[in-house]
């Protein structure tokens, strides 16, 4: 959280000392420890992907200090609204009703919501929509709420799982216990270069995703948007590109 500090300079006669310049404001960012390639924690426990990896760029550019605390989904921004992380910089999609309770930065990355199955399944996404399928999806994402709405809307015949992650969903996808997992394309397509497993098709709308902070720290959202339109015109932005992608 960031707050304006005053420093006086003032000789401490007792001791000799003289107050030094203002510490570097510390943030905490919160993540999601299983969405590869945007945020994960290795098996060290360090945390890392994209998201991680831009943050620390923009921290240092910015002149924060940043730290990222892994944080269930689904309740993250509970978390983050009762002050015990600083902001949400972890592959969210802004949506209408997150807006409502967060403030986010400009969108720095656009996504698609796909689904995986088997390597060598045949299904359709429209099959997998329309037919008594199982499909899992990590809860507490707009890629699960608008498969349970759009359900109820179609009257689609599809049983909706829900799970702590994607990768726990795709690992139910190869154990025959789901038929697909639905989530965003970059996750996909990690998983599909570390598993036997595709994308089968496309659903729902394309999202973007930001940085979420609380209303009141507009201090920090500046200094968000700033540092991204920063590392967006530097080589290290297509750096990180292509050191991240699947």
């Amino acid at each position: 959280m960031f707050k304006k500090i005053s420093v006086v300079a003032a000789v401490v006669a007792a001791c000799g000392l003289m107050a030094g310049p203002a510490a570097a404001q510390k943030v905490v960012n919160g993540i999601d420890a299983n969405f590869p390639p945007f945020a994960y924690v290795d098996k060290s426990g360090k945390p890392g992907g994209f998201d991680v990896d831009s943050v620390d760029w923009i921290a240092k550019k910015m002149g924060f200090e940043v730290s990222h605390q892994p944080v269930d989904w689904d309740g993250i921004i509970p978390s983050l609204l009762a002050k015990k992380i600083d902001l949400i910089c972890s592959g969210m999609s802004i949506t209408e009703e997150r807006a409502k309770q967060v403030s986010f930065t400009d969108a720095y990355w656009e996504v698609k919501n796909v689904f995986v199955t088997k390597k060598d399944s045949t299904v359709t996404a429209d099959q997998l929509l329309k037919g008594d399928k199982k499909i899992g999806v990590q809860q507490g994402t707009p890629e699960g709420d608008w498969l349970k709405d759009n359900k109820e809307k179609n009257g689609w015949n599809f049983t909706l799982r829900y799970y702590d992650s994607s990768p726990m969903a795709v690992e139910d996808v190869l154990n025959g216990r789901i038929d697909a997992a639905g989530m965003n394309d970059a996750p996909a397509k990690d998983a599909a270069s570390k598993k036997p497993v595709k994308i089968a098709g496309i659903f729902g709308k394309v999202d973007t995703f930001g940085c979420a902070v609380r209303k009141e720290d507009t201090a920090l959202l500046k200094k968000l948007n700033d540092g991204y339109k920063a590392l967006m015109a530097d080589q290290q932005w297509k750096d990180l590109i292509e050191t991240h992608k699947p």
